[in-house]
């Protein structure tokens, strides 16, 4: 039996694929933890009795920090490196080597996003590995902007040189020696920066989650395809003017399509025709939805490009139209696209015109659902949780 410890930021999308693995772990008899920032969160996605090391850190949004209005590209990269992951790094240290010294792990399992797990991991001579949760980290989006790599590169370095190991050359976000890819190759692409034998493309992590009652089920009308619109659940705060269009562009497709709009912010309101929780024939709004079971019963999902709902749609060989809002978003579209999945539109300027013509292409240009398909057949060819967890053995067997 080995122990392990996950190292996790306060975000579901990150939280969400470790969380299978951590249950492959323990069905096999390891001795698992966690630390993040936020305890609540780990016991509400994974186990309600999971081990969980609070270490305090900033939640998003918590100290009232806003991201300016819109930010884009290398200095939304920036911004988010600067006022985001750095200052979570360094609060989440101190809990995370009183989390490693309690727990005592063979091996830590580091999130991309939480350099503090591999950084004290490193200056405790304590193996780790990678948890890779997002296919934006595999390529090199910062190839054509040497300046802005060189900048974050000195953001790391002086990060190290307080929490980590002075000496240490590894890239936090890269383990040397185990780097878990919740991807696979057929989603990733050709551009992919990450090499070496310490690469494992797994495919996503999809744990069996609790579906909570009330979806109305009877709603959905097997004669219509069904379309799901989502941006997921940290992008309320933006989504209104696009869950507008959504709304106004599915509703001209009410003859031949039906939709159902996660709106958990209550962007639409009553005056979207359908009042949150209510429903007509043609479009359902809601404010979340049981994902995993319902994308068994849509036929094509439109989306924000978060990593977490485009592997699961994916998953499902589900064809996408996806308008990235910011972060990772822009590349796993990018990914979504050259892989011919889908169609990508502009978040912030899209027309309904242009959204309902790109949902008809993904419905019925059956290039989309072919491509979607490959990418399912290798998502559930790469062994997901149980393949994580057997690599994850072999580091903790290497490590003693």
């Amino acid at each position: 039996m080995s122990g392990f410890l996950f190292v996790v930021p306060p975000l579901v999308g990150h939280i969400n694929p470790a969380v299978g693995v951590a249950a492959e772990l323990a069905a096999r008899g390891h001795r698992v933890a966690w630390a993040c920032p936020d305890p609540g969160l780990v016991a509400r996605l994974a186990e309600p009795d999971a081990e969980v090391f609070g270490c305090a850190g900033p939640v998003p949004g918590a100290d009232g920090a806003q991201r300016p209005a819109g930010l884009r590209g290398p200095e939304a990269l920036k911004f988010l490196w600067e006022w985001y992951l750095v200052p979570l790094a360094e609060a989440m240290a101190p809990g995370v080597r009183a989390a490693v010294e309690s727990a005592r792990p063979e091996v830590v399992v580091a999130d991309q996003q939480a350099f503090a797990g591999a950084l004290v991991a490193e200056r405790l001579g304590v193996p780790w590995a990678t948890s890779a949760t997002t296919s934006a980290e595999l390529v090199d989006p910062l190839a054509g902007l040497p300046r802005v790599k060189e900048h974050l590169h000195g953001l790391l370095a002086d990060l190290r040189l307080r929490i980590g190991d002075p000496s240490g050359t590894a890239d936090p976000r890269f383990s040397p020696r185990l780097a878990l890819a919740f991807s696979t190759p057929e989603l990733v692409g050709p551009k992919g920066a990450l090499k070496g034998d310490q690469l494992r493309y797994v495919g996503p992590s999809i744990a069996a989650r609790p579906t909570a009652p009330g979806f109305p089920w009877q709603w959905l009308d097997s004669g219509r395809p069904t379309v799901l619109v989502t941006l997921g659940t940290a992008n309320t705060d933006v989504g209104g003017r696009f869950l507008d269009v959504c709304l106004e562009a599915m509703r001209e497709q009410a003859d031949r399509v039906q939709t159902v709009i996660a709106d958990p912010g209550g962007a639409l309101g009553a005056d979207g025709g359908t009042a949150p929780g209510q429903e007509d024939k043609d479009v359902l709004i809601v404010p979340s939805v049981p994902q995993p079971a319902l994308l068994e019963r849509v036929d094509a999902v439109v989306c924000h490009a978060g990593h977490n709902t485009v592997c699961e749609a994916l998953w499902h060989g589900l064809p996408l139209v996806v308008a990235p809002i910011r972060d990772d978003q822009p590349v796993v579209a990018g990914q979504v696209v050259d892989a011919g999945a889908g169609v990508r539109i502009r978040f912030g300027r899209v027309s309904a015109t242009r959204l309902g013509a790109a949902v008809d292409e993904v419905l019925h240009e059956p290039g989309f659902r072919a491509a979607a398909g490959r990418i399912r057949t290798a998502f559930r060819a790469a062994g997901g949780a149980p393949a994580a967890a057997t690599h994850l053995e072999h580091l903790a067997r290497e490590s003693r």
